[in-house]
């Protein structure tokens, strides 16, 4: 592969609520056994690209851990690995990541050591399969500076916390605006941006001269009428994990028999670090109906059109509806949950009652069997 990968996984984000309290979004569990970023780390693998770099900042301990080995991804290899860059403060910088631009210019040294030509950046917060050879080959083939992976939304959709982008008819980016309050396009970008490598280490030491920190605002849209900048098009499944009802409705989405076919059976395959758990075990008076159950649950009563992760406990005469169930969760008998998100390691008294009425409420709970 022609190029080397960066995947932004530093950010924090207020949209999440309690969800981000403990955790970056990056490391947010998708799909019943995946990190989100293990979306991101997998393309990057299945692309062949052999060096990539992970910048971490924000509530990064357990993203940290999950990254702690790459063999997961198959990137320990002696030519490229994967890199994991934190905040350093050094005798030139004092400061934390101060936005996108300035993590990677941060690190730029590893832009200046690496030789492959073309850099493929990605965010940690989005889940989707892409080929990034097909991108880079629409890149060179378009001569472009700078290419963006976008996509086109529905029209009801809501795509005011996107940046959003009109093309012509040769797919050049004439109009781009981040998070606008009145969009007129509901074609977005999805994070994903190519350029050549020594281009990109020209932008971001002139934005580091400026003051300038935001990769969208200070290089995208600031030089859309300057550079060549091209727009490719998707139509697979991609979605963005970054608020309460997003996050929701994409593990809802896995419950679709047509998602779950290609995420889980569909070559190239997701990939992320493995767990040494029993199987699901249900036990007599269980009823699950079109839910996901992970590995080491312990399932006693009904749970539907639910998402269970890890390890989760399910007692006698629950009721679990329309919810999503992190790792490590104890749930005792007698237990209605309908419309919930419940955080990880939380312990749920028996004889609870708990229900969104108009929304998705997220439940935390103290997890008394860890406490002395």
């Amino acid at each position: 592969m022609k190029a080397l990968g960066i995947i932004l996984a530093g950010g924090n984000n207020n949209k999440m609520h309690e969800l981000s309290n403990k955790r970056a979004i990056a490391a947010m569990p998708v799909g019943g056994s995946y990190r989100c970023i293990d979306f991101a780390l997998s393309n990057m693998s299945n692309s062949h690209i052999q060096r990539v770099a992970v910048l971490t900042q924000y509530n990064a301990r357990s993203l940290n851990e999950h990254l702690s080995s790459s063999k997961w991804w198959d990137f320990g290899r002696k030519q490229g690995g994967l890199y994991v860059f934190t905040p350093t403060l050094t005798a030139d910088n004092g400061f934390w990541y101060r936005g996108t631009a300035d993590a990677i210019y941060q690190n730029i040294d590893f832009l200046k050591r690496s030789h492959e030509p073309y850099v493929i950046i990605a965010a940690g917060d989005c889940v989707y399969k892409l080929d990034y050879n097909k991108v880079l080959d629409y890149h060179i083939k378009k001569k472009a500076d700078i290419t963006i992976v976008c996509k086109d939304m529905p029209e009801d959709m809501d795509v005011s916390r996107f940046g959003v982008l009109c093309m012509n008819e040769d797919s050049r980016i004439v109009e781009f605006e981040e998070k606008p309050m009145v969009a007129h396009s509901h074609t977005i970008s999805t994070g994903i941006y190519v350029l050549r490598r020594r281009q990109l280490i020209e932008m971001l030491e002139k934005c580091a001269e400026e003051e300038r920190h935001d990769l969208v605002n200070d290089v995208l849209i600031r030089y859309k009428n300057m550079k060549r900048i091209y727009g490719y098009k998707i139509d697979t499944y991609w979605s963005n994990i970054a608020t309460v009802d997003s996050y929701y409705n994409t593990n809802m989405d896995f419950l679709k028999p047509e998602v779950r076919n290609f995420f889980y059976k569909q070559e190239p395959a997701i990939y992320s670090k493995i767990d040494d758990l029993a199987p699901a075990k249900y036990n007599v008076g269980a009823n699950v109906h079109n839910s996901l159950v992970s590995s080491g649950c312990i399932i006693n009563g009904t749970v539907e059109n639910s998402m269970l992760f890890k390890q989760v406990f399910v007692g006698k005469d629950c009721v679990i509806k329309n919810s999503i169930i992190l790792n490590d969760v104890y749930i005792g008998d007698n237990t209605h949950i309908e419309n919930c998100i419940v955080e990880s390691h939380d312990t749920i008294r028996a004889n609870t009652y708990l229900s969104g009425e108009d929304g998705i409420k997220i439940v935390l709970e103290q997890n008394e069997r860890y406490i002395m």
